[in-house]
């Protein structure tokens, strides 16, 4: 044991000064493994301090109270909630009943002698130095001990004053506002000052401003209903603090009452599963993650390391192979001296050993030191504030100890080579001819047949991604293992070549030890980004294929589904100012109740409308029943299939886009017509005699009338929708003209004028318009129009139609580069070997006359022969995944498309296109661009002429 830890000892010594005498190439090799320990470790001190714990969750959420009191709005009725009051439940289940709906009063139920304050919050459009901002809007008295812990008080003071109001420093930045501004609401003209600013910790991101309680949303609520516009929502909770707090039981019996809460003392001992009523219910879900999925996630994480360690080790091997080269002698005196093979190996792997520990203490440092000095960035990155600042030493061990097994891989092939020097080939000099081994080409060449069977049966047989994937990265680590033998095919084309090239192709050959490794590493980083380039591209592919335009090309439309559309005109007119626009069509919505009410109903006096469909021409499979069961089970599959492509009752119409309006119902006039490209002379007479427009068959009735049902008791049709019966509503008649084949509508089903809506007794509000354009705007001109928009504070849906645009075109660059800069790296450290092992050769080519550009010409071949063996095998390799990753999307995507058609849901009959296309351009540039630049970059690097020396006999 003495005498082991002895020469291990001595061996560390030597290693240690050796690595200190070759600082470039050690620092090469510490650069490699460190920066993905600190990538990692940083990563980790990230997570762990982003992640709260309970009691900073609480402070965070509920303050320095002991609970939170809340209203889910079911009427009062008893209630099941989840230990953490995220998900709450009427107690009784009863088929088929409605569900219950209305306020409840928490304060009611807050136990007597505790002490609360309330928390409101809403929204409101805000003025701002730039015109109007969407804000959250809260009424806390924030400077209360109980709500101490949910804001940060960055600057100024807590409000005072009924007209004083507190801002996140987010809303400041985004409004250009300061401390003294004041602030109003659109539709609410009543000053408030600015006194402080804030953040939340959770939230830093968050533009929102903080009144006392009552002093901004009731007033803000009546003021917007004054002016025609809809009160906005908003919902209260009531901080509670209590004398021991609130137990689980106490939870329970509030929940009788219809509230629910969240309780700090049940957040820090939560209950068994067995004492939650809620985890009782047969119909209780849980969305956790399963045992299978977290074990998928795990082997995945594991295979990502595995990879990375390899590629590191393929990377860093070669350059311990140069300092077992250069110390060949050293290594020789010391087998002269009575050192056995064991001591050869252990002085090299102590090499990788003292790297691995440096760069393991020099990532952990940097990662501790960098988190520490790039918190307050991190924090605004990730949009909250840490909590402490939590150093979990075991994982940091652990992400360490990885650097040093990789160290110590990436020495183990260099150790056993230097091991195999004969003490006379290591004093003189002579590198001695070894053959490649036998064995592990054949072992490459059976995980190769065998993963590639597997990524087949995974492609071809079952749509598991992580079969093509297993069997894929099986595959690729034979190619590795078969790299010395294939490098030794690449020889054969040597003799086709100049003297330069061939010469540094045989070398490369000859001394498979250290171009193997190079190749590998360059072969692993192609391959993989060979695959993820082809599967991109290819979905590229397929999302131009399946692409759905919401408009013409060039055209335009904005809409404004709030407060009435009353800013439709001055977003068109700024439209129309700004844009090269031909052709201008203003449309309008039906509106049922109040001008300000939203298209989807709800609110105080709001309802809404429904394009009526006929019996008749109801689809059997969509026909609704009065048990609420599902009508397409009366069917069978290949009947379903058959109404679905015979039935025009069943049939969907491909008109292209989507309107976010009820029914697609639009009301304008011909120009809609023009600006979509609907060219029809009947339709444009349709509308101007009075008749609807109609695009879709089924709508239409039997007498050539469409029906539209106008629903103003919205309790009412929620009964009715939860008995499975109709809305009860009024409904008119308007007289139809149906366009016959299957015109390009973009989600337009209806068009009619406002004259016929009028005649209808339909009401009508402004809700956008449509423009056909010369040209597409350019940059400067969506600039301007974003300014002026912002200036309104409209709450606009603008749609620019311009075509497919892809955007993975500066995703497959940065794969190209980061190819390119692992190709070029590893075939640099290789040339760099090959120059020292070379060194002899080159001092005899000087001796007889070789020009000086010789040098560097040799060296540049060689690195451009290592890159570009790496780049081709690596090319083949990755082509594997790729195809099979996108052979098994199509069988499901084949398989969801039957079976959407056999169980009755519509949609598009024709199958899915699932292509496979190869990116030329990427592999064009990895091909021929990344060895070319390869090989200049180290022609350029090296020195024409070396030290003048004379050349040992050998």
């Amino acid at each position: 044991m003495k005498t082991w830890f002895h020469s291990w000892r001595a061996a560390v010594r030597i290693a240690r000064r050796d690595a200190w005498r070759a600082k470039g190439r050690s620092s090469l090799v510490l650069a490699m493994i460190a920066l993905p320990i600190l990538g990692v470790s940083a990563a980790d001190l990230t997570i762990r301090s982003s992640e709260l714990s309970v009691s900073e969750r609480m402070e965070r959420g509920i303050g320095a109270a002991d609970a939170s009191f809340h209203d889910p709005g079911l009427g009062g009725v008893p209630v099941f909630q989840t230990p953490a009051g995220d998900n709450v439940y009427p107690a009784k289940d009863e088929e088929n009943a409605p569900w219950p709906s209305g306020p409840g009063d928490p304060t009611k139920v807050i136990p007597a002698g505790s002490r609360w304050i309330s928390d409101t919050q809403g929204a409101a459009k805000l003025t701002t130095v730039h015109g109007l901002l969407q804000t959250d809007v809260r009424e806390l008295k924030a400077d209360d001990p109980i709500a101490r812990g949910i804001t940060t008080l960055l600057d100024g003071h807590y409000p005072r004053k009924a007209d004083e109001v507190i801002a996140t420093s987010a809303f400041l930045e985004q409004s250009g506002l300061s401390l003294g501004s004041t602030v109003s609401a659109r539709n609410f003209d009543r000053p408030y000052r600015i006194v402080g600013s804030y953040e939340l910790p959770d939230s830093l991101d968050a533009a929102q401003i903080t009144a006392l309680p009552g002093a901004f949303l009731a007033p803000y609520g009546k003021a917007a209903e004054k002016a025609g516009a809809l009160a906005p929502g908003s919902s209260t909770s009531y901080l509670v603090q209590q004398a021991g707090g609130f137990t689980w039981n106490d939870v329970k019996e509030i929940n009788t009452k219809g509230i629910s809460v969240v309780s700090r003392a049940v957040q820090l001992n939560p209950p068994a599963d067995s004492e939650v009523p809620l985890y009782q219910r047969p119909d209780w879900r849980s969305f956790e993650s399963s045992s299978g999925a977290d074990a998928m996630v795990l082997a995945s994480l594991a295979t990502v390391v595995g990879l990375a360690m390899l590629e590191i080790c393929l990377l860093a091997g070669p350059a311990f192979a140069v300092g077992a080269r250069r110390s060949r002698r050293q290594l020789g005196l010391v087998g002269a001296n009575g050192g056995s093979r064991s001591h050869i190996r252990a002085i090299v792997l102590s090499g990788g050993l003292v790297i691995g520990v440096a760069a393991a203490v020099v990532g952990t440092v940097l990662a501790l030191a960098l988190t520490l000095a790039l918190r307050p960035f991190l924090e605004d990155f990730i949009g909250q504030r840490f909590g402490a600042f939590d150093i979990r030493p075991l994982e940091l061990l652990g992400i360490a100890l990885l650097a040093v097994l990789t160290g110590l891989l990436a020495a183990i092939v260099p150790a056993v080579t230097a091991s195999r020097q004969t003490v006379l080939a290591s004093l003189t000099g002579r590198r001695g001819v070894r053959s490649t081994s036998k064995v592990l080409p054949v072992l490459g060449l059976v995980a190769l047949l065998i993963g590639a069977a597997i990524a087949l049966y995974g492609s071809v047989v079952t749509d598991q991604f992580a079969i093509v994937a297993g069997g894929s990265a099986l595959a690729e680590l034979g190619v590795v293992a078969m790299t010395p033998a294939l490098v030794g095919l690449f020889g054969r084309v040597g003799r086709w070549l100049p003297l330069s090239p061939r010469l540094a192709l045989r070398d490369a050959v000859r001394n498979r030890g250290r171009t193997a490794p190079a190749v590998a590493a360059v072969l692993a980083a192609v391959a993989g980004t060979v695959a993820v380039a082809t599967h991109t591209a290819s979905t590229d592919a397929q999302y131009r294929a399946e692409y759905t335009a919401s408009l013409p090309h060039g055209a335009v439309s904005f809409f404004q589904m709030e407060e009435g559309g009353r800013d439709v005109p001055a977003v068109a007119d700024a439209v129309q100012r700004y844009f090269s626009v031909e052709t201008r069509a203003d449309v309008s919505r039906v509106s049922v109740g109040k001008p300000g009410c939203p298209p989807w109903g709800g609110g105080d006096g709001c309802g809404q409308y429904e394009v009526m469909t006929p019996p008749a021409n109801l689809c059997p499979m969509w026909v609704p029943t009065t048990d609420g069961s599902d009508p397409s089970e009366k069917f069978t599959p290949e009947q379903r299939r058959t109404m679905i492509r015979e039935d025009w009752r069943c049939a969907q119409t491909s008109g292209g886009g989507g309107l976010y309006v009820d029914g697609g119902l639009l009301v304008g006039d011909a120009r809609l017509l023009k600006v979509l490209g609907i060219e029809d002379a009947a339709a444009s007479r349709a509308l101007a005699d009075g008749k609807a427009v109609v695009f879709s068959k089924p709508l239409v009735a039997a007498d050539g009338s469409i029906g539209i049902k106008q629903v103003t008791d919205m309790k009412a049709a929620e009964k009715a929708s939860a008995e499975n019966k109709p809305s009860p509503g009024r409904i008119s008649r308007v007289p139809a003209h149906l366009v016959t084949g299957d015109p390009k509508t973009y989600g337009l089903q209806v068009l009619m004028s406002p004259e016929t809506a009028r005649a209808a007794g339909l009401r009508t509000v402004p809700v956008g318009a449509y423009f056909s354009t010369d040209a597409l705007p350019g940059s400067e001109q969506r600039q301007k129009l974003d300014a002026e928009l912002a200036t309104l504070g409209a709450g606009i849906d603008l749609t620019v139609e311009e075509g497919y645009v892809s955007d993975d075109s500066i995703f497959l660059l940065a794969l190209t580069v980061f190819a390119g800069l692992v190709t070029i790296g590893a075939a640099g450290i290789a040339t760099g070997l090959a120059q020292a092992d070379a060194e002899a050769d080159l001092k005899t080519l000087a001796a007889v006359g070789a020009p000086p550009r010789v040098r560097r010409t040799l060296s540049g071949f060689q690195c451009g022969v290592v890159a570009a063996m790496g780049v081709v095998l690596g090319s083949v390799s990755g082509l594997l995944p790729a195809v099979g990753l996108r052979l098994t999307e199509e069988r499901q995507q084949i398989r969801y498309h039957e079976q959407t058609i056999a169980e009755g849901w519509g949609g598009d009959l024709t199958p899915p296109y699932v292509p496979i296309v190869v990116p030329w351009e990427t592999l064009a540039a990895l091909l021929v661009a990344v060895p070319l630049g390869a090989a200049l970059l180290a022609a350029l690097v090296t020195r024409s002429k070396g030290a003048v020396a004379r050349r040992e006999a050998t």
